[in-house]
């Protein structure tokens, strides 16, 4: 047995614990994400309603981007976690109540995707500065592609579970996720106490703007991360997944379902590939690599009328996604000290949630204008202009070697 892998079988409860509590918070936002999705196009038939959901999910991100990354730094990050599931096993419930007395209406789903994204905003800054804590430096970069794994599998199942249960009414749906939710605070509260002291400084200007700093300082983090948001916020179609399930592959929720399945599919078999054999040598030209592939995937998307071809093309998209996410994640936390991790974290799934979220609003408001099929196309070439300029932007980061160069 590897000197890795005894370390790992030590730090392992722990670990497991924190990957199912992640297996457990994916799995509730995939299944709320396609019940809403399909409510809200069922209530209203506007494409553009779906891109703004994304929005609204997207806003506390930025209204709050500044205090998640002190809270994450300053307060018990287990319990930062849990109270942010709660918070999302709240809006289920709440989803709930609204199914079973008929009441759901378009205004109850967006005031829902606020506060959905309210509680997420706070959560993932928490959740990635706290994996750190959990396993040895040495170890990071497999449990990065590890941790990615629980987001995918979840993505994989979650989402062609919640359109075959939606299928039975949409009470089926938001009733599982609640469970799931609970489940997740739960294991996150299982987790031992931190043993090294957190930030007890207070709230200054200076040290809520820190992580802004500390990314503006670092060339290759900062290309890093905004080469994430342009080239998602261009390339994602993930929104316009409806109406490419109803209007175009002649599908249903079920359909929907496996079509959201599908990036997380080729995402998974790449975190298990990445786990076993991890990338240490070319991070830089491995991942705008990545990226390119993730812009042809979106563009053979967008094109294709063949449902079969189109679960392809997706799970494509999704391993290439993953090497990208994989190498960002790792030397960026790397990189970063444990005393600023969740501001730079903060900061980090502010662009994240750019990417996702706002780029749903992108898709939504692209495809009104100038129809879905082109709105997916253009998304992808975008995707791969971006690619070529952040390698003339940025030529470090793509030169760059090996994942960290700063001691642990």
């Amino acid at each position: 047995m590897s000197s890795s892998a005894v370390l790992l079988l030590r730090h392992h409860r722990p670990f497991m614990a924190f990957w199912f509590a992640r297996v457990c918070t994916a799995s509730g936002f995939q299944m709320l994400t396609v019940a809403i999705g399909w409510h809200l196009y069922q209530l209203t038939g506007s494409v553009l309603d779906l891109g703004l959901v994304g929005l609204v999910e997207f806003t506390p991100r930025v209204l709050f981007m500044l205090h998640t990354g002190h809270v994450a730094d300053r307060y018990d990050r287990r319990k930062v976690a849990a109270i942010c599931q709660t918070g999302q096993a709240l809006v289920a419930l709440a989803l709930v109540i609204g199914s079973s007395t008929d009441t759901v209406s378009r205004d109850m789903i967006f005031v829902l995707a606020f506060l959905l994204g309210s509680a997420r905003a706070f959560e993932m800054p928490t959740t990635q500065a706290l994996l750190p804590n959990i396993v040895p430096a040495e170890l990071f970069p497999r449990a990065v592609a590890a941790s990615a794994s629980a987001m995918q599998t979840a993505t994989i199942v979650a989402p062609a579970l919640g359109g075959f249960l939606y299928a039975f009414g949409s009470i089926w749906v938001y009733g599982p996720t609640v469970v799931l939710y609970v489940l997740a605070l739960s294991l996150m509260l299982s987790l031992p106490a931190r043993q090294t002291p957190l930030n007890k400084g207070k709230a200054t200007l200076q040290s809520l703007l820190a992580g802004i700093h500390f990314i503006r300082s670092r060339p290759d983090i900062l290309g890093a991360i905004s080469l994430d948001l342009f080239a998602v916020l261009l390339g994602g179609a993930t929104a316009l997944l409806p109406v490419f399930a109803r209007d175009i592959l002649l599908t249903g929720p079920w359909g929907l379902g496996l079509l959201r399945s599908a990036p997380a599919v080729g995402a998974l078999l790449m975190s298990f590939w990445l786990s076993r054999f991890p990338i240490e040598r070319n991070v830089g030209r491995v991942m705008f690599t990545g990226v390119g592939v993730f812009g042809v995937a979106t563009i053979a998307f967008g094109l294709s009328t063949s449902f079969w071809f189109s679960l392809g093309t997706l799970a494509v998209l999704g391993a290439a996604d993953m090497i990208s996410m994989v190498i960002r994640g790792a030397f960026v936390q790397l990189e970063t000290p444990d005393e600023m991790r969740g501001r730079v974290s903060a900061v980090n799934g502010l662009f994240i949630g750019a990417s996702n979220q706002l780029g749903e609003f992108e898709s939504g408001l692209t495809a009104h204008w100038f129809g879905t099929v082109p709105a997916v196309v253009l998304g992808g070439v975008g995707t791969l202009a971006v690619t070529g300029i952040w390698i003339k932007l940025f030529p470090t980061l793509a030169q760059r070697d090996h994942m960290h160069t700063r001691k642990p």
